[in-house]
């Protein structure tokens, strides 16, 4: 039978008062899985910033490669280098160097190099300037191209990015090889779901993507 939600279940605020300041009860609700990647810019004083990221989608659109970033806080280093570079590269690592990709949430002040002092390598990239992490299979270097409010008063904005140049791990564009999907391929964020009946949390925040034919 389903339940019908149009407000926060009052189990939730009970057992999490003020956490959704910055989440939505829908997010753990619904826990919509979507991939994990590392966002990273320059900041103004030329040191990395690595920002791990999820809640994005991507698209073609006339020919053109097309991710939108769903949600960058207007606090962080990542909103202010977009707006001031206009050129990111999105990272995408698999599940052996989670922690190290996590990691780079401490590791965020101003003077911090995020991604040497998270046991990561930058190295340099061929269409923008920004850095590359390469312990990630695939790179994706883009250019900015807008932002938008997700509504009035928003701590958040929606960013469009396109496309300007991949590189790939030859191992996972190789499905015989790595591949890209499975234990070796793209990681999820599964947001801690939660049974809004009796606030069970199912701990789940990293998962793969296991192919499925009939």
């Amino acid at each position: 039978m389903k339940k019908e939600f149009s407000h926060k279940p009052d189990l939730y605020e009970d057992q999490w008062p003020g956490e959704f300041n910055t989440f939505s009860w829908g997010d753990y609700l619904t826990a919509i899985p979507s991939p994990i990647f590392l966002i990273t810019t320059y900041k103004s004083n030329r040191k990395p910033n690595a920002c791990l990221q999820s809640w994005s989608t991507f698209t073609g659109d006339a020919g053109e490669f097309i991710c939108l970033i769903g949600s960058v806080s207007k606090k962080g280093h990542l909103y202010e280098s977009l707006l001031k570079t206009k050129e990111c590269v999105l990272n995408f690592p698999a599940a052996d160097i989670y922690d190290k990709c996590q990691a780079t949430i401490q590791n965020n002040d101003f003077e911090d190099d995020e991604i040497e002092k998270s046991g990561l390598t930058a190295e340099k990239s061929k269409t923008v300037e920004a850095p590359r992490i390469a312990e990630c299979f695939l790179n994706i270097e883009c250019d900015f191209l807008w932002k938008k409010d997700h509504f009035k008063g928003a701590n958040d904005v929606v960013v469009c990015l396109k496309m300007k140049h991949i590189a790939m791990d030859e191992d996972y564009y190789d499905e015989n090889k790595k591949g890209r999907y499975g234990k070796t391929g793209y990681i999820y964020n599964i947001h801690s779901p939660r049974n809004p009946e009796n606030g069970e949390i199912f701990d789940t925040d990293l998962g793969i993507l296991k192919k499925y034919s009939e």
